[in-house]
């Protein structure tokens, strides 16, 4: 009798087999750990990770390939496909500056932002513009900080800032005063001048009789 032996039955895996998936960029999943067995005796499962960029530094795709092989080389192959996203945007590490009204003197100092993203680092940019109002010390300031990772996803800040001149100007000399005097004695008018909070002032005399 010659019996003749053979072998064509591949190994198969133990364990639930890892499902394709698409997942944020801080959740990519350790791979998983793969066994199996075969008719006639052992099977070893190799391992294989390949990663395919994808359109920026946190988005691309993970290919993840366990192969199963017995004695006489038959093979079970499983791939898992991992879509990596990054779809998050950064957020301020400091509190965020609020809205204020200010007088033009006490125009506070613009913040510096920085920024944290989940997958990796963010940068912050600022502008700053200027809207007129209805007189030079009398305005409004938009400040914008622009949080961005390497994805592009943005998140912004934006403060308003209004500013206003409600002080008065006061004058830099002793203020003449009420005076009774004989008509051979009135003095001379005095030469006043003033300054101001936010910039210069004007002084205009009159005199009437």
């Amino acid at each position: 009798q010659t019996i003749s032996v053979q072998d064509t039955t591949a190994p198969t895996f133990n364990e639930a087999l890892p499902a394709d998936l698409t997942v944020e960029c801080d959740a990519v999943p350790t791979a998983s750990t793969l066994t199996a067995n075969d008719n006639c005796g052992t099977a070893t499962v190799t391992f294989n990770e390949t990663t395919t960029a994808g359109t920026c530094d946190n988005t691309y795709t993970l290919t993840r390939v366990w192969t199963a092989t017995d004695a006489c080389g038959n093979a079970t192959v499983h791939t898992q496909t991992i879509s990596v996203q990054d779809t998050t945007a950064p957020t301020f590490n400091e509190a965020l500056p609020a809205d204020v009204t200010v007088e033009c003197d006490a125009v506070p100092t613009a913040e510096t932002l920085t920024a944290n993203d989940n997958c990796g680092t963010a940068t912050v940019t600022f502008n700053e513009t200027t809207t007129a109002g209805t007189c030079d010390n009398t305005y409004t300031l938009t400040r914008v900080w622009t949080a961005t990772d390497a994805c592009g996803n943005e998140t912004v800040h934006t403060q308003t800032i209004s500013v206003q001149d409600t002080t008065a100007p006061t004058f830099n000399e002793a203020l003449p005063a009420d005076l009774t005097v004989e008509c051979d004695a009135v003095p001379t008018a005095e030469t006043l001048t003033a300054s101001d909070s936010c910039g210069t002032a004007t002084v205009t005399f009159n005199e009437t009789t």
